[in-house]
């Protein structure tokens, strides 16, 4: 096995359910291992096991699924080092190429071409102290910020961080999701009209469509 291979949970063809791509057909890569354990996690799945592949086999598996977005997820994808080459030959293969990270790893090796789609761990999550600010300043215009809201008290502190990073004219976007089944998406709707906020408020497009289980 080369020696640029990766521990693989899946990869599969979805619907992307977040972010600005939202509703688009993408092709998700989701590495195991993540340092964290947020309490709310959807995906502890891949914490352990998957399989080693190489870049090689990678590209090839996502060749055959045809989409042109690409996702890299976890887990927590940049805890795994050979991640970097692996955006790197996604973007050189022609794919448009986004990351998901927790914000505590630094992103400044990741390829600009990547869209970094960066979490800022709330209170309610429980590993706010795990949150990499100086990850902010490494941001780019076409990076993405998003926080998991469990309840009224971490959108709170949402506001607060991004007015205090100038997250608005940081990013393409600042996304607020409701944390599933903890938050009422109506209640989050309410409050960011409330206050006027120039934020994209999302929901899970995949757990809509199909339910909480992977490979959706």
């Amino acid at each position: 096995m080369s020696e640029n291979s990766l521990r693989i949970t899946e990869i599969f063809c979805s619907l992307q359910g977040e972010a600005r791509s939202v509703g688009r057909p993408t092709t998700f890569v989701r590495l195991t291992g993540c340092p964290l354990r947020c309490g709310y996690c959807d995906s502890e799945y891949a914490f352990y096991g998957g399989q080693r592949q190489s870049l090689t086999e990678i590209l090839q598996v996502v060749e055959d699924f045809g989409a042109k977005l690409v996702c890299v997820t976890g887990g927590e994808p940049l805890a795994q080092p050979n991640c970097l080459p692996l955006l790197t030959a996604l973007c050189d293969a022609g794919f448009d190429v986004s990351i998901e990270t927790s914000g505590a790893m630094d992103i400044g090796a990741v390829d600009n071409r990547v869209s970094v789609v960066m979490d800022l761990k709330t209170p309610g999550s429980g590993e706010m102290d795990r949150n990499l600010y100086s990850n902010i300043a490494k941001l780019k215009p076409t990076d993405q910020v998003k926080f998991v809201l469990c309840d009224e008290q971490d959108y709170e502190w949402a506001r607060f961080k991004t007015d205090e990073h100038q997250l608005i004219d940081k990013v393409s976007d600042v996304l607020f999701s409701p944390c599933f089944g903890q938050v009422e998406p109506a209640d989050l709707a309410d409050w960011i009209l409330r206050d006027k906020l120039n934020v994209r408020f999302q929901m899970q497009l995949h757990k809509l469509l199909w339910g909480d289980k992977p490979g959706v």
